[in-house]
């Protein structure tokens, strides 16, 4: 007699791991974190190695001390964390706000919604913005790169977004090439897009990610650039734009699971990012825009699902 057994969805498995896939998205931050270091030295270290160690001890003592499960470290979750996190930081922020920005990160937009695929929120976004409303000055002091892997000599000033948002700097003048390659201040992770769009196209290749959100986020910020009148490109390649249209929207906890709920997702992220840009108090914008869409992610993903028993039931593959 045959037997019939009853289990829990998911019914399809494939041979990818959750760990798996955090691993390539580390893999993908591999040049931005290099260019990271080499524009600002040893303070950038400094904070990167703070961040990770911080994250991961966090969400190690609530999962064995508070939750009483075993532990999660192996599935690279927090490390990515920490990483992202680093990356949306000065290089020069003291130390202690570091860590606390990462115990905001893994304690209260993680492991307070039940850890792991239970978050509402990208948990390095809220780390980034409690410490840019907790601490403005320091998370708004950026420092200047040096030009090679050594102790940063000190000198700060203003973002691009910033000068320009400021009026003391005219979007038509920038050389793009040096947008390109970073030679500005900025946030660990902004400073080079070329290593950021190195990171896109790995992860296209593994199929970690689909284009979707990445390019209607470009989408959206680009058709609102062009009704302000002011140049998408300078846009694209300064703040963390990329950044958080490759690495941070794309999650798959937050973001939605259909194609065309991903389209729409990415592109009121671009356009709330370019209003926030062109006409708020901010001159950046996509920390914002990412964290208010994902609180808008379950209501797109009720309104926009992929019909049953047809082939684009593939839509929900990510």
């Amino acid at each position: 007699m045959n037997t019939l057994i009853f289990s829990p969805s998911p019914h399809i498995h494939t041979s990818r791991t959750t760990s798996g896939a955090m691993r390539h998205v580390l893999i993908a931050l591999l040049p931005a974190v290099a260019c990271a270091l080499w524009f600002f030295g040893m303070p950038a270290l400094g904070v990167l190695l703070v961040s990770v160690a911080v994250c991961m001890a966090t969400e190690w003592f609530i999962t064995r001390y508070m939750l009483r499960r075993p532990s999660t470290l192996g599935d690279c979750s927090a490390l990515l964390t920490g990483v992202l996190l680093a990356l949306n930081l000065p290089a020069n922020l003291p130390m202690w706000m570091v860590a606390a920005g990462s115990v905001m990160a893994i304690g209260i937009a993680k492991m307070a919604f039940g850890g792991l695929g239970c978050n509402i929120f990208n948990p390095a976004l809220v780390g980034r913005v409690f410490l840019l409303i907790s601490f403005p000055v320091a998370m708004t002091t950026w420092p200047l790169p040096d030009g090679g892997f050594g102790d940063a000599d000190g000198a700060t000033g203003a973002t691009i977004l910033s000068m320009i948002k400021l009026g003391n700097l005219d979007p038509e003048s920038l050389d793009m090439s040096k947008l390109l390659a970073g030679d500005m201040g900025g946030s660990m992770g902004e400073v080079s897009a070329l290593a950021i769009l190195i990171g896109f196209l790995y992860l296209l290749v593994t199929k970690v990610i689909k284009w979707h959100i990445p390019v209607s986020i470009i989408v959206g910020l680009v058709a609102v650039d062009l009704i302000a009148g002011y140049p998408p490109l300078v846009d694209i390649v300064s703040g963390g734009l990329l950044l958080g249209a490759v690495f941070m929207a794309t999650d798959y906890v937050t973001s939605p699971m259909t194609g065309r709920g991903m389209l729409v997702y990415g592109l009121l992220i671009g356009i709330i990012t370019a209003s926030i840009r062109r006409w708020g108090a901010y001159p950046e914008g996509m920390s914002f825009a990412i964290l208010i869409m994902n609180g808008a992610t379950p209501l797109i993903n009720r309104y926009i699902r992929p019909e049953r028993f047809s082939p684009r039931r593939k839509e929900l593959a990510v």
